[in-house]
């Protein structure tokens, strides 16, 4: 039988097909993206935008919901404060409007004196009237919470009194309540009027036993040139000079 010489030994053909695919698959990858390889990317790229973006509108919309219920929730709380404000000082005009009516009341009770009401009879019962009529009335006040403020020895407090004169006083402390003008009104916890007292003051400080003596031209003044006092005035001072705390008689 002929032989044929072109016919290639087996295997031979195989082993130069290997590189082939090799370099096919090497062109293959290093080729650039073919529009079918694209398409399949792009629904991933776009589910991602996607829930990017719903994240983004459902975080937005938690803040919106939770700044509502806290709005929501301090309208509540406003309105019931108000409203629980409002049932508590319901009576505060008409409160106002009697302190005055109870300021005459006191002051018709104290102009009467115990002598003259014992010599009038009329008078007694009339007083009597009086009284029982402040009573009810300051009955009243209590039930609807409404205080009287009358501080005659307590330390004065600028948030319920008023300050009008200072009374001078070593013998008591400095900052007490030493009279009360008019008395003070107060409803729950609001101030309806202060109260109008005089206050007890420190007392001037007395000279220090340490100080220095005066000058020369001080102590010298009043006397005359050889030392003696002039007429009509004390030794060391002017006529009717008084140390602290002391009166001056001014009789002649």
């Amino acid at each position: 039988m002929p032989s044929n010489d072109n016919a290639k030994p087996e295997g031979e053909g195989t082993e130069d097909q290997a590189p082939a695919a090799e370099a096919a698959a090497t062109q293959r990858d290093g080729a650039p993206e073919t529009p079918e390889r694209a398409a399949e990317a792009e629904p991933a790229a776009d589910a991602a935008a996607v829930v990017a973006a719903l994240e983004a509108e459902k975080a937005e919309l938690k803040d919106q919901l939770l700044r509502s219920l806290a709005e929501v929730e301090n309208v509540r709380r406003r309105a019931q404060r108000e409203r629980e404000d409002g049932a508590r000082y319901a009576v505060k005009p008409l409160a106002r409007d009697l302190l005055a009516v109870r300021d005459n009341l006191c002051r018709a009770i104290e102009s009467v004196s115990a002598e003259a009401a014992e010599a009038e009879p009329q008078l007694k019962a009339l007083l009597e009237g009086v009284v029982m009529t402040e009573k009810s009335l300051s009955e009243a006040f209590a039930r609807h919470h409404v205080e009287i403020i009358d501080p005659l020895g307590e330390k004065f407090d600028p948030n319920l009194h008023e300050a009008m004169f200072e009374v001078p006083d070593p013998d008591q402390p400095a900052g007490t309540v030493a009279q009360v003008i008019e008395v003070g009104y107060r409803l729950h916890d609001r101030l309806l009027r202060a109260a109008r007292v005089g206050v007890f003051k420190a007392a001037p400080a007395a000279p220090d036993a340490g100080a220095e003596e005066p000058p020369a031209a001080e102590a010298a003044e009043g006397q005359d040139v050889g030392g003696e006092a002039l007429e009509g005035e004390a030794p060391g001072g002017s006529e009717g000079s008084a140390k602290p705390g002391q009166r001056i008689d001014t009789a002649v």
